[in-house]
């Protein structure tokens, strides 16, 4: 865990950009996800990224040619955890997993998931409320400091902090209820329209 560095919002979105050019026409959207996402939180420098699709499968080969040309390899990770207490079909939480690591470029790990998946909108939602709750994140931020001390390998580390975000996405969509927020509001434009 590092402090955060406020860099990351912009290599994640100059990095966002140049993915959804490469992974065209297959990218719906790139999002910038996960911790680093998140103002002053605490963070791995590793930046995470969700590419949304229509389709797991159609984009495997494709993406893997293009994604090797910028550093990235597949990992054989498939799967999102299912939150606690949920019935839901284990298979709406399918996705695919990229990364990049050793690079000069910062290391990266490239979430592909179904565009409206369970999974896909999680991901949006776990960072747009802590966005939205500053007053958390000191304490979510050192209780990922504390697990990173005590844990020495990283499927360990998820397995243990996957409760914790199911806690957070519960108070999470009562906000979500009473503000309107949708995943499919706070998408990115393509990227063309972003750039000032």
């Amino acid at each position: 865990m590092v402090t955060p560095d406020p860099a990351w919002a912009r290599r994640a979105e100059d990095l966002a950009d140049e993915l959804y050019v490469s992974l065209q026409p297959l990218a719906v959207h790139v999002e910038h996800i996960g911790s680093t996402a998140v103002p002053g939180m605490a963070a791995k420098p590793v930046l995470d990224l969700q590419v949304s699709v229509r389709d797991l499968e159609e984009v495997e080969g494709a993406f893997d040619e293009a994604l090797a040309g910028h550093g990235f390899v597949r990992a054989p990770y498939r799967q999102d955890h299912v939150p606690a207490g949920s019935d839901d079909d284990p298979a709406r939480w399918a996705k695919r997993l990229w990364t990049r690591r050793g690079s000069p470029e910062p290391d990266v790990n490239l979430h592909v998931r179904v565009v409206g998946s369970p999974n896909e909108r999680l991901a949006l939602l776990f960072r747009d409320w802590l966005r939205a709750h500053p007053e958390a994140v000191p304490a979510y931020a050192r209780f990922k400091q504390l697990l990173a001390k005590a844990v020495a390998d990283l499927a360990t580390y998820a397995d243990v902090k996957d409760p914790v975000v199911d806690l957070v996405v519960t108070v999470a969509e009562p906000w979500a209820r009473a503000t309107g927020w949708q995943a499919s509001t706070t998408m990115t434009v393509r990227p063309a329209a972003r750039r000032p």
